[in-house]
């Protein structure tokens, strides 16, 4: 399951990032790294970006980018 997939109000952890190289490390430098929990708080009309709070703040992620994050409930 990826972030994409999570319903809006579920709290997931990161359990692998996809991607390589620039696009991975944007990722990571955005807090999102192995082990840390994500809340969905909202996600936009069209389904693009979605609302996240992770490591206590908010943050809007693309569909694109959420794919690469691999989560557990």
């Amino acid at each position: 399951m990826t972030l994409r997939d999570v319903k809006i109000g579920d709290t997931v952890k990161v359990v692998k990032l996809h991607g390589e190289g620039a696009v991975k490390r944007r990722i990571m430098d955005m807090g999102i790294t192995k082990g840390v929990e994500i809340y969905i708080r909202k996600v936009a009309p069209l389904g693009d970006p979605v609302e996240v709070t992770v490591r206590g703040y908010e943050l809007s992620i693309r569909k694109s980018d959420a794919e690469m994050v691999e989560v557990s409930a």
